[in-house]
C-alpha cells in the first residue's frame, strides 16, 4: 500500500514564481508577494500514512484543490517534492507520470466527468481501457466495482439515466475499477443533496474498511470532514495551520481560526468516551473480600466500587450500604453482592453516553473490546466536554487522565488512591458516599 509525501511545497502563479518563493520562505505573506505571482500553496509538509483516510479542508481560496492536484502530478509545484510511495512526481518523466496515473493514483471529481455517450458499465471501465486491459477483463473488473457501490444492475444504463448520486457512484465505481492504492477525492460530494450525501459518505466509510485504500479527502464542510476523517489538515491562505484527529482539532485547536471554525461542531458525533475517560480509582478485585471493598471505597470517598476478575474484566459494582451488611453477617467473598453495571466501549460517541450518565449515580464505565476496565467517566467530565475551547487558548478540562490513556492501552485497572474530594465528585455527594463505608471503617 501506498502513502503520500509533501516536503516544503509551494505553488505560485504568476510572472516571477521563484521570486515569490524566496520571499514567503523568509517570512513574507501571501499579500507581500502579490505582485510576483499568487501564492496558493505555501510551505506544505503532509505526511499521509498507507491505508488512511486524510482530510484537507479549508474555505475557498485556501489551496486546498491546487495542493491535490499537485498530488496526482496535474501541476507541478514551484518548489518543494511532491512523493507517491518512493516516486517523485517533481522528477519523473511524462511517460513515468501517465503509468503511475493509470496505476497507483485515482481521482474522483465533484462534477463526475462520466463520458454521456458511454453506458455506465463502460464508464467505469474506462481506466481499464486507457491500461490496455482486454475488453472482458475490464467489463468483470467494472462490473464487480458497480456492485460495490450498489450499482450493479444499472450497467447498461446511460448516465443521463442516473440521479446526481448514482453518477458519483459511477466516478467511485470507476476509481474502485482501476484498484490504485491511491484514492483521490476533491469534493466529491460537495454537488449532492444532503441525505444523498450522508449515504456516499457512510458507502465510502463502508468500503475504506473492507478496502484499506490510501484516501486523500478534499472538502470545505467541517463535519463531513470530521465525520469521514482518520486525520484532518486544516488550511488558511495556503498554509497547513493544523493537522490532527478531529478530536485533536476540537479539544486543541492550534489558532483562534482553528478554534472558530469548529465552535458551532456537533462535539457529541466527534468526542468519544476515549477522549474523556477518567482513571478508575476505587476498583476492588472479585476475589476480595467486603472489609477490603469498604476500605477502598473509605480511601476513595465514595459509596461503591468497580469489581473486576482476575482477567481484568468488569464484573460490576458493589455498594458501601451491601458490602456493610455482609461484614455484618460475617461474609468473606463479595462475589455474591456485585450488581451489574452499564458500561461502554472507548470510541463510543458522547451522544450515546448522556442518557447513561442521566440514569447512573456513579460514573459510567469505559471498557476496552476485550470488556476490560479502562477508565470511567464522571457525570461532570461529561458536561464539561461539551463546552468549546476559547480563542484565548483556555480550555475546560477536555483531555483525558494521562494515567487512563495508557490503561486503555494496556486494560490494566488501578487502585491507586486520589486526593481527598476528587473521587467524592466523581460520583455521589460526599455526605451520601462515605457515612456506610466510615461507619464500619471505624467501627
Amino acid at each position: 500500500m501506498t502513502g503520500l509525501r509533501a516536503q516544503g511545497v509551494y505553488k505560485v502563479f504568476g510572472r516571477r514564481p521563484n521570486e515569490a518563493v524566496r520571499r514567503l520562505s523568509a517570512g513574507a505573506s501571501r499579500d507581500d508577494v502579490r505582485q510576483w505571482g499568487t501564492a496558493a500553496v505555501i510551505d506544505v509538509d503532509l505526511d499521509i500514512r498507507s491505508g488512511e483516510t486524510f482530510v484537507v479542508m479549508g474555505l475557498s481560496g485556501s489551496g486546498k484543490s491546487t495542493l491535490i492536484r499537485m498530488l496526482n502530478g496535474l501541476w507541478r509545484p514551484t518548489a518543494g517534492r511532491i512523493l507517491v510511495g518512493d516516486a517523485d512526481l517533481t522528477k519523473v518523466s511524462p511517460a513515468q507520470l501517465r503509468e503511475l496515473r493509470q496505476r497507483r493514483v485515482s481521482m474522483v471529481f465533484q462534477h463526475f466527468a462520466l463520458l454521456p455517450h458511454r453506458s455506465v458499465l463502460e464508464n467505469a471501465a474506462y481506466p481499464l481501457e486507457i491500461r490496455g486491459v482486454d475488453r472482458a477483463e475490464r467489463l468483470r473488473r467494472a462490473g464487480e466495482a458497480l456492485e460495490l457501490v450498489g450499482l450493479g444492475q444499472w450497467g447498461g444504463s446511460l448516465p443521463s439515466q442516473l440521479s446526481g448520486g448514482m453518477r458519483q457512484r459511477v466516478g467511485l465505481a470507476r476509481a474502485l475499477a482501476a484498484d490504485t492504492d491511491v484514492l483521490l477525492m476533491d469534493e466529491a460530494f460537495s454537488a449532492l443533496d444532503p441525505l444523498i450525501r450522508r449515504e456516499m459518505q457512510d458507502q465510502l466509510l463502508e468500503l475504506q474498511q473492507s478496502l484499506g485504500k490510501t484516501i486523500v479527502f478534499i472538502t470545505h464542510d467541517l463535519n463531513e470532514a470530521m465525520y469521514l476523517g482518520d486525520r484532518i489538515a486544516v488550511m488558511r491562505d495556503g498554509r497547513v495551520v493544523q493537522v490532527g484527529t478531529s478530536e485533536q482539532i476540537l479539544s486543541e485547536p492550534a489558532n483562534d481560526y482553528v478554534a472558530s471554525f469548529v465552535a458551532d461542531v456537533d462535539r457529541t458525533r466527534v468526542l468519544t468516551a476515549g477522549s474523556v475517560m477518567r482513571r478508575p480509582a476505587s476498583v476492588v478485585q472479585l476475589g476480595g473480600g467486603p472489609r477490603l471493598a469498604l476500605r477502598t471505597m473509605r480511601d476513595q470517598q465514595v459509596s461503591a466500587a468497580y469489581v473486576v476478575d482476575r482477567a481484568r474484566t468488569l464484573r460490576g459494582v458493589v455498594r458501601d450500604s451491601v458490602a456493610v451488611e455482609a461484614v455484618r453477617r460475617g461474609a468473606e467473598s463479595i462475589e455474591a453482592l456485585v450488581d451489574e453495571v452499564p458500561s461502554v466501549v472507548v470510541d463510543t460517541a458522547l451522544g450515546e453516553i448522556f442518557a447513561l450518565a442521566a440514569e447512573s449515580s456513579l460514573p459510567v464505565p469505559v471498557t476496552d473490546a476485550q470488556g476490560r476496565l479502562v477508565g470511567v467517566i464522571p457525570r461532570v467530565t461529561l458536561l464539561e466536554a461539551m463546552v468549546p475551547p476559547t480563542t484565548t487558548g483556555e480550555h475546560p478540562v477536555l483531555n483525558p487522565d494521562p494515567s487512563a490513556l495508557e490503561l486503555a492501552a494496556v486494560g490494566a485497572p488501578t487502585t491507586s488512591p486520589t486526593p481527598p474530594g476528587d473521587g467524592a465528585s466523581a460520583s455521589d455527594p460526599v455526605g451520601v458516599t462515605q457515612t456506610a463505608a466510615d461507619r464500619e471503617a471505624r467501627s
